[in-house]
């Protein structure tokens, strides 16, 4: 498909949460994620002609979100760099525990986050998972165990009065 099949500003619309959402969940800074949700459609735009189909964009979307937080995580700048504050969540969530859930998550490590919110938060199966993330299906599948092992040894811990998951 070309440049006048996708309209930006509803693309922008559609997926500025999800983008913005997984931004976040990698880089655990607002700040850093309002740069990655920048960098993200920035490029979209320079690259919308490659652009095949709905079921593409978002993919592209959700890989390209995931390269420029990897990208932003491994640059000599950032590693030379500390945090002036800790950073408070800036999504909002329908319930409290919803909120505390996610805050839970947040602690697991980076690829344990990714499979999470991928699968339950973007709702992808594991083949689109491992398509995005250019993993086999054995290691997302391997990577969700784990990391729902992890939640919920996190939550125990925690003392988390939450409903079951």
């Amino acid at each position: 498909m070309n440049k006048n099949t996708f309209n930006i500003d509803e693309i922008v619309d559609k997926y500025a949460d999800m983008v913005y959402r997984i931004a976040l969940t990698q880089m655990k800074n607002v700040h850093d994620a309002q740069d990655i949700f920048q960098e993200v459609f920035l490029r979209l735009v320079k690259n919308i002609d490659s652009i095949q189909n709905e079921e593409h964009l978002k993919s592209w979307l959700i890989r390209v979100t995931l390269n420029c937080s990897k990208t932003n995580l491994m640059s000599a700048w950032r590693k030379h760099t500390q945090p002036l504050e800790e950073e408070q969540n800036e999504i909002v969530f329908e319930t409290k525990e919803q909120s505390d859930l996610y805050e839970h998550i947040q602690k697991l490590p980076k690829k344990y986050r990714t499979v999470l919110y991928l699968f339950y938060y973007e709702e992808l199966s594991i083949k689109e998972i491992s398509q995005i993330t250019e993993q086999k299906e054995t290691t997302v599948k391997s990577q969700l165990s784990r990391a729902r092992g992890m939640l919920k040894n996190e939550l125990e811990s925690s003392g988390w009065q939450g409903s079951n998951f």
